[in-house]
């Protein structure tokens, strides 16, 4: 038994699809098409009790295949969770692991300033993949959510920051983070571009907490730039 703990930062994501059992894959591709669905939707989709149901979304959660955040607040109590599929585009971003390493030690050894020409990679990046992509219903940061999760990042909505608990490109991140999760930010940013924000600020925190990295998607004050 391994009693090692676990260290800082996300999990990779799976490099291959799980084996699924028969009601998980039902549950999976009820998920798919319609956006993020709370857990009382997909029972109903399915014809099963909730509860039946919330085991099976957990379970994929915990296998990488879906993402889980906060609904918007529709008055009190605490918002509901609301489930979405990882979609296939992150399984394509992961094929690139190799690469992604290679192009961060080329970055190290030539770029003047390295995290700089990163960011900005991963910003052209983000704008072109958030372009292709279909617009869901919510503001900027329900938006982001959806789209670092078809990027593999398997984002927890956390309130007040989002922790990334699943990392694409998780070798390059802990041989290159300074060039890595540069690019990741930049990601962010150009989704962001792709929106419309530009008064949004993404802050990506690697190896923030044992499980994940955190991700502040902050709104500066009257008065102060809003930069990126």
């Amino acid at each position: 038994m391994n009693n090692s703990p676990r260290p800082l930062g996300p999990d990779p994501a799976p490099s291959v699809a799980p084996d699924l059992t028969a009601a998980q894959r039902a549950t999976l591709d009820a998920l798919r098409g319609d956006g993020p669905a709370r857990v009382v939707d997909v029972a109903a989709r399915l014809g099963l009790h909730t509860n039946t149901i919330r085991e099976h979304l957990d379970a994929l959660v915990g296998l990488g295949v879906a993402t889980r955040m906060r609904a918007e607040s529709a008055g009190r109590g605490r918002p509901a969770w609301r489930y979405a599929a990882v979609a296939a585009d992150g399984v394509a971003v992961r094929a690139y692991t190799g690469m992604a390493v290679a192009l961060a030690g080329h970055l190290r050894r030539t770029a003047a300033d390295p995290a700089a020409q990163a960011r900005q990679l991963g910003r052209d990046w983000g704008r072109d993949l958030a372009s292709g992509r279909p617009r869901t219903d919510g503001d900027s940061r329900t938006q982001i959510l959806a789209h670092l999760t078809d990027f593999g990042f398997a984002p927890v909505d956390e309130s007040t920051t989002i922790a990334l608990t699943r990392c694409p490109l998780l070798d390059a991140a802990r041989r290159y983070p300074d060039i890595t999760c540069q690019i990741h930010r930049g990601l962010v940013q150009g989704s962001l571009d792709a929106l419309g924000d530009t008064r949004t600020r993404p802050v990506l925190i690697p190896f923030a907490a044992r499980g994940s990295c955190t991700l502040r998607l902050d709104q500066p004050q009257d008065g102060e730039r809003g930069d990126r």
